[in-house]
């Protein structure tokens, strides 16, 4: 089968563009010849699907129907499956990859702490836009962040990565983080990263008030996220749970990653971390934590209970040598579970994409080949996110009235040898993306993004690398590929 590239009716506006002139404004898009993984459904081997006004109007087999005015997208040779969904990440970490390179996540940490203390507003938003760029171009329509450190005097750093999501078009769901335990308390991270416990909670009230959007199709909302167990007080952790569910929006933390922090909770807190969490009000419906590895028994099954989600992030884990979570058996249990790149500083250059394909090899590896199927991969990296974030009626699968965030994958040429198109999409290298549309708007065409300048998104992403180094070196520190340099 030739390879094609995207194709659209030359009288018609770009996909999902509201295109003036001629016959007036056209806001239907018809994507046709696609065969279609809807998660939620059955497959499709050829078929079409309706977008109308941002959002799936119809889809099924055969030929697409005549809709006057639509613009039509020939997607032969393509899979379409839902855009994926980020559960945990850290920008502005894309300005600091490379970094101990061979360290525990504590000494990882360590080494890094004050590097990051250098960055500004500038930074995140350099930072971001490549962030955010690189996790288009691997299909990926809404993502997380989970920025907690906060440096005094250096500009509004969660404004900046807002405003990078908004000018890739991204569906985003930032976390306003946060620390207040310093290593004089007890906690990791040093004294001058923390912050303190009613700014935070004032920051946090702000942030809430003056982005999140909880109206049907919301490009922005906001969610509370104290760091971890190691860095936040058992007041951050209550007060900030109060705080969320009073705005009504949801909880984010690091839990479980290592077993350095269980080990540092049952010392500290006389407990492990779910039990930990699970005594602060921190397990719900409104809650999904980052990593989950390091589960006994009893915490997959008050997971699954209590319908708290986790961010599964195999190459970070692997990374870092923190281990392979038990999402298998999270899976058989009914929890909860979508995938995470993580941070660009401890998954460094991670596409999510790739994602699907490490989390099915990791639990393989340590299961058997029937551990995780190539469906359940696409599924915890589509419609698993969606249930971390609270969006499920909205994304996640491809089903008329859900918003239109579909992703186009390539699999002609070389892939078409194999037959099963999810199967190509996940056990190989990540086939080329043909298209990424959030709210039926185009936002990567034939591996090209189209809302920002390509080639400026990574410069933009280089340009805070080298000014976090200087800000960094005018501090005394400097960026080593070893850990603790």
């Amino acid at each position: 089968m030739p390879v094609h590239r995207i194709r659209e009716d030359p009288r018609r506006g770009p996909a999902g563009r509201r295109a003036k002139g001629g016959g007036g404004v056209s806001v239907s898009t018809l994507i046709e010849n696609v065969s279609i993984a809807p998660v939620r459904g059955p497959e499709i081997g050829r078929g079409y699907i309706h977008i109308e006004d941002g959002r799936i109007a119809a889809l099924g087999a055969g030929p697409a129907p005549e809709v006057p005015g639509a613009s039509r997208i020939d997607g032969t040779g393509c899979l379409a499956t839902p855009g994926l969904v980020n559960t945990h990440h850290h920008l502005y970490q894309w300005a600091s990859q490379g970094v101990a390179q061979d360290a525990t996540l504590f000494e990882w940490l360590t080494s890094l702490y004050q590097v990051w203390a250098a960055m500004d507003a500038e930074v995140v938003k350099g930072a971001a836009t490549a962030g955010l760029g690189w996790l288009a171009l691997s299909g990926c329509t809404t993502t997380t962040d989970h920025h907690y450190i906060f440096p005094k005097g250096r500009g509004d750093l969660f404004a900046a990565e807002i405003e990078a999501a908004r000018d890739l078009g991204l569906r985003f769901h930032p976390c306003r983080g946060s620390m207040d335990r310093g290593v004089s308390h007890g906690g990791l991270p040093p004294d001058e990263v923390v912050e303190g416990l009613e700014e935070i909670l004032d920051a946090t009230a702000e942030a809430i008030d003056a982005y999140h959007d909880p109206s049907p199709g919301s490009m922005l909302q906001v969610a509370v996220a104290p760091c971890s167990p190691f860095s936040v007080s058992t007041g951050l952790m209550t007060e900030a749970a109060a705080l969320a569910r009073a705005k009504g929006v949801r909880l984010h933390t690091h839990l479980s990653e290592t077993l350095d922090e269980e080990e540092h909770c049952l010392k500290q807190m006389g407990c492990t971390p779910v039990d930990y969490m699970e005594k602060l009000g921190w397990l719900g419906s409104d809650v999904w934590v980052a990593h989950a590895v390091h589960l006994h028994d009893r915490d997959i099954q008050r997971f699954a209970d209590t319908g708290t989600g986790s961010a599964h992030c195999p190459s970070s884990n692997g990374r870092l040598g923190a281990g392979i979570a038990r999402v298998s058996e999270m899976l058989r249990a009914g929890a909860v579970v979508g995938l995470g790149v993580d941070g660009s500083a401890s998954s460094e250059l991670t596409p999510l994409a790739g994602e699907m394909r490490q989390a099915l090899l990791f639990q393989r590896a340590r299961y058997g080949p029937a551990a995780l199927t190539a469906r359940q991969a696409l599924e915890i990296g589509t419609l698993g996110g969606a249930r971390c974030l609270g969006r499920e009626d909205e994304i996640g699968s491809l089903e008329p009235g859900k918003l239109a965030d579909i992703v186009l994958w390539r699999v002609d040429g070389f892939a078409a040898a194999v037959e099963d198109p999810v199967c190509a999409l996940v056990f190989g290298a990540t086939p080329p993306v043909a298209l990424v549309l959030v709210g039926g708007e185009t936002v990567v065409r034939d591996g090209e993004l189209r809302t920002v300048a390509h080639d400026a998104a990574g410069r933009a992403g280089a340009d805070a690398h080298h000014r976090l180094t200087r800000l960094a070196a005018d501090r005394g520190f400097t960026v080593s590929p070893e850990a603790g340099a």
